[in-house]
């Protein structure tokens, strides 16, 4: 599913600069689940971002599904990110304003699906996470729990066969990461290749193969 070859990442210029990965290379096999982890700053983001065409490296090659990323043009990137991979974020990232429904169905509505097949679409998948009964409700009404699951929905919503979460427990209680961790788990068993930063050991333990980052460098 994932191929990098010697991957570098550098920000800043000069003598304020700061070398986030050094020539990595990893594979990533599809239908896995896998988790990243090491302390902060030893670039797990950069590494997840880079993997979510949310950042770019400046060196190496990088193949997702078999297609070259630094060959495609800006319109497919945006294409490839639509539509073959999920975000979750640690903080959410649900819109304030809209209920737990219209969170879901953003990325239906900027890919041009059409009214009656979205509200379909977005009720399968609020069901999938057991929030149906909560559908309507905003944010601010949903513990951490419910929300970040509404953000696992929005990530699923168009069944993308690569999940990229980033830190998905790290601001729940122990109850609701595990609900979080058995989500993506049956997510995984569905055919997702599911990958995960997380600084929590016993949730990486939890996923097939654990890959250990240090100053930059696979370990």
């Amino acid at each position: 599913m994932i191929i990098l070859d010697g991957i570098s990442k550098t920000y800043g210029k000069g003598n304020n600069i700061t070398q986030a990965l050094k020539d990595i290379s990893l594979c990533i096999e599809k239908h896995s689940f896998c988790s990243i982890v090491g302390n902060s700053g030893s670039g797990k983001s950069t590494l997840l971002n880079i993997i979510g065409c949310l950042d770019f490296a400046d060196s190496g090659t990088y193949f997702l599904d078999n297609e070259e990323i630094y060959k495609t043009s800006a319109d497919r990137l945006s294409t490839v990110r639509n539509n073959k991979i999920g975000f979750v974020f640690q903080n959410y990232n649900l819109i304030r304003n809209l209920n737990v429904m219209q969170n879901i169905e953003l990325p239906l509505i900027i890919s041009g699906v059409e009214r009656r097949k979205r509200k379909e679409m977005v009720e399968k998948a609020v069901d999938a996470v057991g929030l149906y009964h909560r559908r309507f409700h905003r944010p601010n009404e949903l513990s951490g729990g419910q929300q970040q699951k509404v953000a696992v929905a929005r990530a699923i919503i168009k069944n993308p066969p690569l999940i990229l979460a980033d830190e998905p427990t790290g601001n729940l209680d122990s109850v609701s990461g595990k609900e979080i961790m058995d989500l993506l788990a049956e997510l995984n068993k569905d055919g997702a290749t599911v990958l995960m930063i997380t600084h929590d050991i016993e949730c990486a333990k939890q996923t097939e193969r654990i890959i250990k980052i240090k100053e930059g460098k696979i370990q």
